[in-house]
């Protein structure tokens, strides 16, 4: 390894990745996304097989190469930038930034996911597989179940991988640092468990938020931050992903802007918009004001 090139090693790392988080790939993949030769990948291909023969085996029927029981990872894929890779539909396009030398940083995270879970939960999603999981939650404790799932979300502290759940026959998200254990399993799929069947991912929430009306003096400055137009920031936003959305950027969801903390800088205005959205227990204001409103009502 250590005599190979930087280029070999980032066509090697690509085969590395497909087989680890994929389950397999094709030699016209290498050559449509390194925009080279059959032969160049052929050749790569080999390369890979010398150093690590136990990796994968070649499927003549599909003209595939797949993954093996005895896989073993030939590069340390970091598990932030494969995350990252993998819930932008494992495009592959290197960041132009990279190796600039300009000064980045970001706050550390707190929690580490499990690269070989990950890359179980990958396969699964990309290939239409089920996995049996031992799961633990804050409410249940420890418990298996089987999942079926079909994306990766990033919620800006967790990476959740949104999943059918059989036990509870609803799709649900799984926060991937809780899975302590995940295995691909052969049980068949139905199209009640597939992505089309996910209401709350096929929805779309249109969004429409302004600079806090009470906590903001200067709304030109929140203006600039979110690039609004007109004083306003429109977006449609997936019903599953609603609530993490508000509460990450601790949007006002109160029908009056009643919430007055300082870290309150945007309030929507279309809260009507939010009607069977599952997750808006994470929507601040929206769920006591909505309690208010049945208790009045009861009167």
């Amino acid at each position: 390894m250590e005599q190979l090139n930087y280029a070999q090693k980032q066509r090697l790392s690509f085969i590395d990745f497909k087989l680890m988080f994929v389950g397999h790939f094709t030699r016209s993949e290498v050559v449509e996304h390194f925009k080279m030769g059959l032969s160049n990948a052929t050749r790569d291909i080999n390369l890979y097989k010398e150093l690590a023969s136990n990796n994968l085996v070649y499927n003549n029927a599909e003209k595939r190469y797949f993954q093996t029981k005895s896989f073993t990872p030939l590069f340390n894929h970091n598990n932030n930038e494969t995350l990252g890779k993998l819930a932008n539909q494992l495009s592959g396009n290197d960041n132009v930034i990279n190796g600039l030398g300009i000064p980045f940083e970001m706050p550390s995270q707190l929690n580490t996911l499990n690269i070989n879970i990950v890359a179980t939960l990958t396969q699964a999603a990309l290939n239409k597989k089920a996995v049996k999981i031992r799961y633990v939650s804050l409410t249940s404790s420890e418990s298996n179940r089987v999942v079926i799932p079909h994306s990766i979300v990033d919620n800006g502290l967790r990476w959740h991988i949104r999943a059918y759940d059989c036990k509870s026959e609803q799709f649900r998200d799984f926060v991937i640092s809780r899975i302590t254990k995940a295995e691909l399993s052969d049980k068949n799929i139905s199209e009640k468990q597939t992505i089309l069947a996910d209401k709350q991912w096929m929805r779309f929430v249109p969004l429409e938020l302004i600079p806090h009306p009470h906590n903001i003096k200067f709304p030109k400055a929140i203006e600039l931050d979110y690039s609004m137009i007109n004083g306003k920031l429109c977006l449609e936003v997936r019903a599953a992903l609603t609530g993490y959305l508000l509460r990450r950027w601790n949007i006002d969801c109160s029908e009056n802007a009643t919430q007055n903390t300082a870290e309150h800088q945007l309030w929507l205005t279309n809260r009507t918009t939010l009607y069977g959205v599952d997750n808006l227990h994470l929507a601040s204001g929206y769920t006591d004001n909505l309690s208010s409103i049945i208790t009045n009502t009861t009167k």
